[in-house]
């Protein structure tokens, strides 16, 4: 797959497209992109008799991608292509993925219809920004697709009206490693992008999964949501409050995209529950938790550590400790709580960001057995709660 454009509009812009010139990591395309080519692809072979290869497609900001096909099928007044789904260097579960496009023309007047072949999965809860029972085909590319069944019509004398199932090969056992089962979009993965570009290591699909969650724990009523950095906080989450599965957040370390986004779509409550290091980041003012981007600060466990009532010895000792998790036993066997410290301070900086919406904050710090090693208990814009 190439790009005409993404190399002149690197050098212009700043933000990501800067980011990555810079990096020389690789870009690649979305499964929207992916499913835009293969449908550009089967329809001009409709209405043409041949398959454009490579297939060129206009992306939301104007890049230009061509796509080289992988599959192509015509007959039965169907016609089927495929993408390869290339990420680029982002490390993307759905990289290598086959994208299937299959287009049937149906009588003037319908439309575009959109339907889910294997792979792909059906959306089966609210709170997603598509209806229950609906294809999980994100709303920007449905639009590309429409917009290209458009031009390929004006182009070749069609009317438009078409049927596209988009399928994934293997996109089922694809599904099992994304949020989809959890957001209740069942059978496969979803077909996202908003710009049909992957940025490498941008996280953007986890930050938007993020989102998606929240969306979903609200559209079920729930008030109370947890951000959680993995599947064993997960479970303690579980058992300390209750919660039920669409109340789950899997934020990994984007704490700061949790955070940023119930502050403009609060809930009642919100419980950050994490391994004592990753919070102990959190309390110490940074947003990104991922130990490429930020350390725990062993000075600031120990300043915590003073606040505690630990002697000069200690937190010595502390300061120049090997992990944060041996600082943390430590300060335990000296009876100094800087579990429950780091968990206050990391509530603190959660409210913070929050600025003054109406959510209450809780933290719960695990070691990696999940055993719980600190906890703050729920304040909010007015005030500690009572549990």
């Amino acid at each position: 797959m190439t790009d005409t454009a993404t190399g002149a509009a690197g050098n212009a812009a700043g933000g990501r497209a800067a980011q990555l010139q810079h990096t020389g990591l690789r870009p690649g395309w979305t499964t929207g992109a992916c499913a835009t080519a293969a449908t550009t692809a089967a329809y001009t072979a409709l209405l043409t008799g041949g398959f454009p290869d490579p297939v060129t497609i206009t992306l939301p900001k104007g890049q230009t991608p061509a796509f080289a096909l992988a599959a192509e099928h015509a007959g039965d007044g169907r016609a089927m292509a495929g993408i390869v789904k290339d990420a680029g260097d982002d490390p993307d579960v759905t990289h290598g993925a086959l994208v299937r496009a299959t287009v049937r023309i149906l009588p003037p007047g319908s439309g575009v219809v959109f339907r889910a072949g294997p792979g792909v999965g059906t959306v089966t809860r609210p709170g997603l920004p598509l209806d229950v029972g609906e294809p999980a085909i994100n709303p920007v590319p449905r639009q590309m697709m429409r917009d290209h069944v458009a031009a390929v019509a004006a182009r070749h004398g069609g009317s438009g009206d078409v049927e596209i199932e988009v399928s994934v090969d293997h996109g089922a056992e694809i599904a099992r490693s994304t949020w989809n089962p959890r957001l209740g979009i069942l059978g496969g993965i979803s077909i996202l992008g908003t710009t049909g570009i992957v940025v490498p290591y941008s996280c953007s699909a986890w930050i938007d999964s993020i989102r998606r969650g929240v969306d979903v724990a609200r559209a079920a009523g729930r008030r109370h949501v947890a951000g959680c950095t993995g599947s064993t906080s997960e479970k303690v989450a579980v058992a300390v409050h209750g919660l039920p599965e669409d109340a789950l957040l899997d934020m990994g370390d984007f704490a700061g995209a949790v955070l940023k986004y119930i502050r403009r779509h609060p809930v009642d409550r919100l419980t950050v529950a994490g391994g004592f290091a990753k919070l102990s980041k959190l309390a110490a003012g940074h947003l990104d938790l991922h130990s490429g981007r930020s350390q725990v600060d062993k000075g600031f466990l120990a300043e915590l550590a003073r606040r505690g009532g630990a002697g000069e010895e200690l937190a010595t000792a502390v300061a120049t400790a090997n992990t944060g998790l041996e600082a943390l036993r430590l300060c335990e066997a000296a009876g100094v709580p800087l579990g429950d410290l780091v968990a206050a301070t990391a509530r603190d900086e959660a409210l913070a960001v929050l600025r003054g919406a109406p959510v209450a904050v809780d933290v719960i710090c695990i070691d990696r057995a999940g055993v719980i090693v600190g906890r703050a208990g729920a304040v909010g814009p007015t005030g500690p709660l009572s549990d």
